[in-house]
Protein backbone atom coordinates (compact mmCIF):
# COMPACT_ATOMS: atom_id res chain seq x y z
CA UNK A 1 0.00 0.00 0.00
CA UNK A 2 1.48 3.38 -0.90
CA UNK A 3 1.62 6.04 1.06
CA UNK A 4 -1.25 7.90 -0.86
CA UNK A 5 -3.54 5.14 0.10
CA UNK A 6 -2.45 5.12 3.12
CA UNK A 7 -3.46 8.90 3.47
CA UNK A 8 -7.16 8.86 2.37
CA UNK A 9 -7.45 5.79 4.66
CA UNK A 10 -6.21 7.98 7.46
CA UNK A 11 -8.42 10.59 6.35
CA UNK A 12 -11.69 8.59 6.26
CA UNK A 13 -11.04 7.40 9.23
CA UNK A 14 -10.60 10.84 11.12
CA UNK A 15 -13.16 12.64 8.86
CA UNK A 16 -15.50 9.46 9.51
CA UNK A 17 -15.02 9.39 13.25
CA UNK A 18 -16.08 13.59 13.28
CA UNK A 19 -19.14 12.60 11.09
CA UNK A 20 -19.93 9.80 13.37
CA UNK A 21 -19.83 12.55 16.18
CA UNK A 22 -21.95 14.65 14.21
CA UNK A 23 -24.71 11.76 13.98
CA UNK A 24 -24.60 11.10 17.49
CA UNK A 25 -25.27 14.17 18.64
CA UNK A 26 -28.44 14.13 16.97
CA UNK A 27 -29.67 11.06 18.31
CA UNK A 28 -28.11 10.93 22.12
CA UNK A 29 -30.41 12.75 24.79
CA UNK A 30 -29.77 16.09 25.44
CA UNK A 31 -28.16 15.07 29.22
CA UNK A 32 -25.69 13.45 26.81
CA UNK A 33 -24.51 16.24 25.92
CA UNK A 34 -24.70 18.49 29.17
CA UNK A 35 -22.35 21.28 29.86
CA UNK A 36 -21.13 18.86 32.61
CA UNK A 37 -21.03 15.71 30.02
CA UNK A 38 -18.67 18.34 27.85
CA UNK A 39 -16.40 19.29 30.30
CA UNK A 40 -15.63 16.03 31.27
CA UNK A 41 -14.76 14.87 27.56
CA UNK A 42 -13.01 17.69 26.91
CA UNK A 43 -10.73 17.09 30.15
CA UNK A 44 -10.03 13.22 28.52
CA UNK A 45 -9.98 14.28 24.77
CA UNK A 46 -7.24 17.10 26.23
CA UNK A 47 -5.57 13.99 27.34
CA UNK A 48 -5.11 11.96 24.24
CA UNK A 49 -4.90 14.78 22.19
CA UNK A 50 -1.57 15.60 24.44
CA UNK A 51 -0.62 11.70 23.55
CA UNK A 52 -1.55 11.86 20.15
CA UNK A 53 0.62 15.19 19.09
CA UNK A 54 3.90 13.28 21.30
CA UNK A 55 3.41 10.63 19.18
CA UNK A 56 2.97 12.26 15.76
CA UNK A 57 6.29 14.68 16.75
CA UNK A 58 8.07 11.29 17.54
CA UNK A 59 7.17 9.77 13.87
CA UNK A 60 8.29 12.54 12.10
CA UNK A 61 11.07 13.42 13.63
CA UNK A 62 12.04 9.86 12.90
CA UNK A 63 11.36 10.17 9.41
CA UNK A 64 13.04 13.25 9.33
CA UNK A 65 16.36 11.64 10.99
CA UNK A 66 16.07 8.63 8.37
CA UNK A 67 15.36 11.07 5.57
CA UNK A 68 18.69 13.16 6.08
CA UNK A 69 20.50 10.18 6.95
CA UNK A 70 19.73 8.75 3.65
CA UNK A 71 21.38 11.79 1.99
CA UNK A 72 24.03 12.61 3.86
CA UNK A 73 25.32 8.80 3.18
CA UNK A 74 24.69 9.61 -0.51
CA UNK A 75 26.71 12.59 -0.50
CA UNK A 76 29.33 10.68 1.00
CA UNK A 77 29.02 7.60 -1.12
CA UNK A 78 29.38 9.99 -4.56
CA UNK A 79 32.57 11.70 -2.87
CA UNK A 80 34.34 8.25 -2.07
CA UNK A 81 33.30 7.26 -5.98
CA UNK A 82 35.46 10.51 -7.49
CA UNK A 83 37.82 9.61 -5.03
CA UNK A 84 38.23 6.35 -5.92
CA UNK A 85 38.34 6.97 -9.97
CA UNK A 86 41.03 9.23 -8.99
CA UNK A 87 43.45 6.87 -7.19
CA UNK A 88 42.87 4.39 -9.93
CA UNK A 89 43.69 7.64 -12.53
CA UNK A 90 47.00 7.32 -10.27
CA UNK A 91 47.80 3.99 -10.86
CA UNK A 92 48.45 4.33 -14.60
CA UNK A 93 46.91 3.40 -18.01
CA UNK A 94 46.50 0.37 -17.11
CA UNK A 95 43.26 1.35 -14.72
CA UNK A 96 41.11 2.19 -17.46
CA UNK A 97 39.11 -1.44 -17.39
CA UNK A 98 38.64 -0.44 -13.84
CA UNK A 99 37.48 3.23 -14.44
CA UNK A 100 35.01 1.85 -16.57
CA UNK A 101 33.63 -0.70 -14.29
CA UNK A 102 33.04 1.85 -11.56
CA UNK A 103 31.44 4.37 -13.74
CA UNK A 104 28.76 1.49 -14.93
CA UNK A 105 28.18 0.54 -11.46
CA UNK A 106 27.08 4.37 -10.66
CA UNK A 107 25.22 4.75 -13.65
CA UNK A 108 23.72 1.80 -12.75
CA UNK A 109 23.07 2.41 -9.69
CA UNK A 110 21.36 6.35 -10.65
CA UNK A 111 18.50 3.97 -12.69
CA UNK A 112 18.17 1.59 -10.20
CA UNK A 113 17.74 4.25 -6.98
CA UNK A 114 15.16 6.78 -8.83
CA UNK A 115 13.36 4.16 -11.54
CA UNK A 116 10.54 6.67 -11.80
CA UNK A 117 8.40 3.97 -13.73
CA UNK A 118 8.52 1.46 -11.18
CA UNK A 119 5.60 1.08 -8.92
CA UNK A 120 7.99 -0.74 -6.41
CA UNK A 121 10.13 1.30 -3.81
CA UNK A 122 13.46 2.18 -5.23
CA UNK A 123 16.36 1.11 -2.95
CA UNK A 124 20.27 0.80 -3.08
CA UNK A 125 20.66 -2.49 -4.45
CA UNK A 126 24.62 -3.06 -3.32
CA UNK A 127 24.47 -7.17 -5.22
CA UNK A 128 22.97 -5.15 -8.83
CA UNK A 129 26.01 -2.48 -9.09
CA UNK A 130 29.59 -4.50 -9.56
CA UNK A 131 30.77 -3.56 -6.42
CA UNK A 132 32.29 -7.08 -6.10
CA UNK A 133 33.57 -7.42 -9.91
CA UNK A 134 34.90 -4.15 -9.22
CA UNK A 135 36.87 -4.99 -6.16
CA UNK A 136 38.14 -7.97 -7.91
CA UNK A 137 39.46 -5.87 -10.96
CA UNK A 138 41.04 -4.15 -8.42
CA UNK A 139 43.06 -7.03 -6.99
CA UNK A 140 43.65 -8.29 -10.45
CA UNK A 141 46.18 -5.49 -10.95
CA UNK A 142 49.99 -6.33 -10.97
CA UNK A 143 51.89 -3.35 -9.80
CA UNK A 144 55.43 -2.51 -10.96
CA UNK A 145 56.36 -0.72 -8.48
CA UNK A 146 56.14 0.62 -4.62
CA UNK A 147 54.10 3.58 -5.63
CA UNK A 148 51.29 1.74 -7.92
CA UNK A 149 51.40 -0.73 -5.28
CA UNK A 150 50.51 1.75 -2.92
CA UNK A 151 47.85 3.09 -5.29
CA UNK A 152 46.63 -0.77 -5.56
CA UNK A 153 46.11 -0.86 -1.47
CA UNK A 154 44.27 2.59 -1.31
CA UNK A 155 41.77 1.35 -4.05
CA UNK A 156 41.12 -2.02 -2.46
CA UNK A 157 40.58 -0.30 1.00
CA UNK A 158 38.44 2.65 -0.89
CA UNK A 159 36.93 -0.51 -2.68
CA UNK A 160 35.71 -2.27 0.22
CA UNK A 161 34.66 1.35 2.12
CA UNK A 162 32.11 1.79 -0.52
CA UNK A 163 30.60 -1.63 -0.40
CA UNK A 164 30.24 -1.42 3.41
CA UNK A 165 28.40 2.10 2.63
CA UNK A 166 26.14 0.71 0.13
CA UNK A 167 25.06 -2.20 2.40
CA UNK A 168 24.52 0.00 4.95
CA UNK A 169 21.97 2.24 3.03
CA UNK A 170 20.63 -0.75 1.33
CA UNK A 171 19.72 -2.46 5.28
CA UNK A 172 18.50 1.34 6.36
CA UNK A 173 16.26 0.90 3.33
CA UNK A 174 14.30 -1.81 4.98
CA UNK A 175 13.13 0.65 8.03
CA UNK A 176 10.02 1.90 7.83
CA UNK A 177 7.43 3.45 9.59
CA UNK A 178 6.36 1.52 13.09
CA UNK A 179 2.81 0.57 11.51
CA UNK A 180 1.57 -0.46 15.16
CA UNK A 181 1.90 3.39 16.74
CA UNK A 182 0.54 4.72 13.48
CA UNK A 183 -2.66 2.41 14.67
CA UNK A 184 -2.41 3.95 17.80
CA UNK A 185 -2.17 7.35 16.60
CA UNK A 186 -5.02 7.19 14.17
CA UNK A 187 -7.10 5.50 16.59
CA UNK A 188 -6.53 8.62 19.22
CA UNK A 189 -6.63 11.12 16.52
CA UNK A 190 -10.09 9.19 15.40
CA UNK A 191 -11.53 9.25 19.15
CA UNK A 192 -10.07 13.04 19.59
CA UNK A 193 -12.01 13.73 15.98
CA UNK A 194 -15.45 12.18 17.13
CA UNK A 195 -15.29 14.33 20.12
CA UNK A 196 -15.16 17.55 18.08
CA UNK A 197 -18.38 16.49 16.30
CA UNK A 198 -20.21 15.35 19.60
CA UNK A 199 -20.58 18.73 20.86
CA UNK A 200 -20.37 20.85 17.34
CA UNK A 201 -23.34 21.86 15.96
CA UNK A 202 -24.19 20.22 12.86
CA UNK A 203 -23.81 23.33 10.32
CA UNK A 204 -21.65 23.88 7.01
CA UNK A 205 -19.22 25.91 8.61
CA UNK A 206 -18.39 22.88 10.81
CA UNK A 207 -18.18 20.30 8.62
CA UNK A 208 -16.06 22.06 6.09
CA UNK A 209 -13.47 22.82 9.65
CA UNK A 210 -13.66 19.31 10.28
CA UNK A 211 -13.01 18.16 7.03
CA UNK A 212 -10.18 20.56 6.44
CA UNK A 213 -8.35 19.54 9.47
CA UNK A 214 -8.34 15.66 8.93
CA UNK A 215 -7.32 16.51 5.43
CA UNK A 216 -4.11 18.25 7.55
CA UNK A 217 -3.68 15.40 9.65
CA UNK A 218 -3.47 12.57 7.06
CA UNK A 219 -1.34 15.21 5.14
CA UNK A 220 0.88 15.14 7.71
CA UNK A 221 1.16 11.20 7.69
CA UNK A 222 1.66 11.85 4.30
CA UNK A 223 4.64 13.60 4.74
CA UNK A 224 6.29 10.70 7.14
CA UNK A 225 5.27 7.97 4.89
CA UNK A 226 7.01 10.07 1.62
CA UNK A 227 10.11 10.31 3.99
CA UNK A 228 10.73 6.54 4.30
CA UNK A 229 10.60 6.47 0.73
CA UNK A 230 13.03 8.97 -0.20
CA UNK A 231 13.59 7.63 -3.46
CA UNK A 232 10.83 7.83 -5.12
CA UNK A 233 7.49 9.76 -4.36
CA UNK A 234 6.97 13.99 -3.98
CA UNK A 235 9.96 14.06 -1.43
CA UNK A 236 13.06 12.69 -3.17
CA UNK A 237 16.60 13.10 -2.30
CA UNK A 238 17.93 14.97 -4.76
CA UNK A 239 19.99 12.74 -7.55
CA UNK A 240 22.54 15.09 -8.29
CA UNK A 241 25.48 14.72 -6.03
CA UNK A 242 25.54 10.70 -8.21
CA UNK A 243 25.20 12.41 -11.21
CA UNK A 244 27.76 15.01 -10.81
CA UNK A 245 30.22 12.21 -9.87
CA UNK A 246 29.08 10.20 -12.78
CA UNK A 247 30.37 13.32 -14.95
CA UNK A 248 33.81 13.11 -12.82
CA UNK A 249 34.29 10.01 -13.90
CA UNK A 250 36.84 8.83 -16.28
CA UNK A 251 38.45 12.31 -16.47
Amino acid sequence: MNSTAIRLFVFGCIFGAALLGLVLRAVLPERHVSADSKDTVRLGMGMIATMAALVLGLLVASAKNFYDTQSSELTQLSANVILLDRVLAHYGPETKEVRDILRGAVARNLNLMWQQDQPQQSRMTPGAGGGEILFDKIQTLSPANDVQRSFQSQASAMAVDLGKLRWLMFEQGTIGISWPLLAVLVFWLAIVFASFGLFAPPNATVIVTLFLCALSVSGAIFLILEMYTPYQGLIQISSAPLRDALAHLGQ
